[in-house]
């Protein structure tokens, strides 16, 4: 079977779906598929070996040329693809441009129109890789939102099946301005006829996706999210030092994670005798527009006299990540948006590291699934605070979940169940369109 899974690069950041992509794309490889990750738009930044091809479609710095200087189109094709050049790209993209989604609306959109785009020619180039290179029997998209083409390729490979994973397409269209908004759902919508299957890693975005893009039931699969369990395990020890408390938090260092909302915790629990070892530790990816959110916060914990009780690590490699979540005694990412993953949930339940979670999103189902935390309220800052006092101050509850969590996480959520549970799918589908 040959499967051409198209992922979409995030600038020079790390992306959670980049990595999962590579992951799935690897193990699918390992299980005797024929699998090519192909990158659409940047290369694909990962925390581990990178096995997508070094060539990019929709390159970031073209499209954009492409949009705003329509014009472009009228060079010869063969001097423009230096612009889809990789080098030149991670060149542009090494500071993390930033990717305000309505500052992006207009491309987007074009995007999603395909053919009747500024992208037109890009559309036509993937087509014909597709139909005169690859001959895939399944092309899988690691977003809709890359799905403009899709009715072209459609056409021109009739008997391909085309699965489409859903991860985060809502974060980007509730962002758009209302009226770029609505176009681009009601183009998404369009897409849906042109795709076999979706699949999402949790009821709740099943749920939420079906509505927003009006998906059949029929035509949606869940299948649970999973990592790379050979990279994480726990600690010798699971107890806490006697100098030490450490606070975790491990994601991307942007507002809409909710790390402010775990320094307001941190610093009201900090104060409290009982919690006088109680430090806070930081890892994760900060791009150039987060500088001042987190020099802020740095600011508001100086002024509460807790800087030496306060650490940001930077942005960990794989290994470097692991070994991070292994120090720690307890994890907390307050999410203001509705996550519909969560990877650093696993990463951590795997790592020996209970969670404490805002109740929405896909959260939790994880818990539910994992045993490994537990979930409060959303959006309460008090009810944030006292999970953490709870399971800071009872450390046989602590070890219950870290028991629960490491056997239901090896059980439920590793990267080989999800390349399974994929390559069923795929034969399903191959298989329906041979007997008909």
């Amino acid at each position: 079977m040959k499967v051409v899974f198209l992922t979409a690069g995030a600038a020079g950041m790390y992306c959670g779906s980049c990595m999962h992509d590579n992951a799935t794309a690897r193990v699918l490889r390992a299980s005797g598929i024929d699998c090519v990750l192909q990158p659409i738009y940047t290369p694909i930044r990962t925390d581990e070996t990178s096995i997508a091809e070094e060539a990019v479609f929709f390159g970031g710095i073209h499209i954009y040329l492409l949009q705003q200087m329509p014009w472009i189109r009228f060079v010869p094709a063969s001097l423009r693809r230096f612009l889809d050049w990789p080098p030149l790209i991670r060149m542009a993209t090494s500071r993390a441009m930033s990717t305000d989604a309505a500052k992006l609306a207009a491309l987007a959109i074009s995007m999603l129109k395909g053919t009747e785009g500024r992208q037109a020619e890009e559309v036509g180039r993937l087509t014909d890789w597709l139909d005169t290179e690859m001959h895939p029997d399944v092309l899988v998209l690691s977003n809709l939102l890359i799905g403009g083409a899709l009715p072209t390729i459609r056409k021109r490979l009739p008997n391909t099946k085309i699965v489409v994973l859903l991860q985060g397409d809502d974060i980007f269209l509730d962002h758009l301005p209302d009226a770029a908004r609505g176009e681009a759902v009601q183009l998404c919508r369009n897409l849906v006829g042109s795709v076999d299957q979706f699949v999402v890693n949790s009821r709740f975005y099943a749920d939420k996706m079906g509505s927003q893009l009006q998906i059949p039931p029929s035509k949606l699969t869940t299948i649970p999210l999973s990592i790379d369990l050979q990279h994480f395990s726990p600690r010798p020890t699971s107890s806490s030092t006697a100098e030490t408390f450490r606070l975790g938090y491990m994601a991307r260092v942007a507002p809409e994670k909710g790390l402010h909302r775990l320094v307001d915790a941190f610093i009201d629990l900090a104060s409290q005798p009982f919690h006088s070892r109680l430090t806070l530790e930081v890892a994760g990816w900060l791009g150039e527009n987060n500088h001042a959110y987190l020099e802020s916060l740095r600011q508001r914990i100086n002024a509460a006299g807790l800087s030496e009780r306060f650490t940001y690590h930077g942005s960990p490699s794989l290994s470097q990540k692991a070994e991070f979540l292994r120090t720690l005694d307890l994890l907390c990412v307050p999410t203001e948006y509705e996550d519909p993953k969560g990877l650093f949930v696993l990463e951590a339940i795997a790592s020996g590291v209970p969670v404490v979670l805002p109740d929405h999103g896909a959260f939790g189902e994880l818990i539910g699934s994992t045993g490994g935390g537990i979930v409060v309220p959303a959006n309460d800052p008090q009810a944030l605070i006292g999970g953490i006092d709870l399971l800071a101050k009872n450390h046989s509850h602590r070890q219950q979940l870290i028991a629960s969590g490491l056997a239901n996480v090896l059980e439920k959520h590793s990267i080989e169940i999800t390349a399974r549970r994929l390559a069923a799918l795929f034969t399903e589908l191959t298989s329906a369109s041979s007997t008909t």
